[in-house]
């Protein structure tokens, strides 16, 4: 445990010199879903100049196995890159709104299935040059069948299996280019999958 708060207390002391000082903000607009606002700043030299920043309240991202051993997830249309996308169940943070709590509502609603075990994977920052959005991921295991789904009025999600080579083989020839998704594969495959299920 030392070692790892040395370790933490030596990083944050090296990147002191790279620190940008914030000297006013404004807000250039205000969205259902996010706020993005403009910083003046002050550069450790003392150039100043400005960065945009999306505000984001959180969001989460769940890497769903069936009992079989396939993986769930979902297929939905992402306008801004104009494509249908194969992800990892995923949605915003409600307001006070704990993200485990989040995964479980975000499962029902866009796949009907409930977690029998839900298991933090990490977090990640997928945009830290222009956005404050921090995705927690989950690895869940499933219960056996569905129930109904309750998705937002303005989603249109399908669901869609796959096995785990299937998962892989997807992700090499570009079928799935989602960011968290992959972040999902990749921290459930390093923190073992014996461990969080699987082989």
């Amino acid at each position: 445990m030392q070692a790892h708060n040395d370790t933490h207390a030596t990083r944050h002391a090296a990147a002191t010199h790279l620190y940008e000082k914030t000297l006013g903000s404004r807000t250039a607009f205000q969205g259902r879903a996010l706020r993005l606002d403009v910083l003046d700043i002050e550069l450790p030299d003392g150039r100043r100049s400005t960065r945009e920043i999306v505000r984001h309240p959180g969001a989460v991202a769940v890497l769903a196995r069936l009992p079989d051993g396939r993986f769930l997830f979902v297929r939905q249309y992402r306008k801004a890159i104009e494509q249908a996308f194969v992800e990892a169940v995923a949605g915003g943070l409600d307001p006070g709104e704990a993200p485990d709590e989040a995964a479980h509502r975000e499962l029902r609603e866009e796949s009907g299935y409930d977690a029998r075990r839900l298991l933090p994977l990490g977090s990640i920052v997928a945009c830290p040059g222009y956005s404050e959005e921090r995705l927690h991921l989950f690895y869940a295991e499933l219960e056996e069948r569905p129930g109904a789904t309750a998705q937002d009025h303005d989603e249109n999600v399908e669901s869609l299996t796959l096995a785990p080579e299937a998962v892989e083989q997807a992700f090499l020839d570009g079928t799935i280019t989602d960011a968290k998704t992959m972040a999902c594969w990749l921290l459930w495959k390093l923190r073992g999958p014996r461990h969080y299920g699987g082989a």
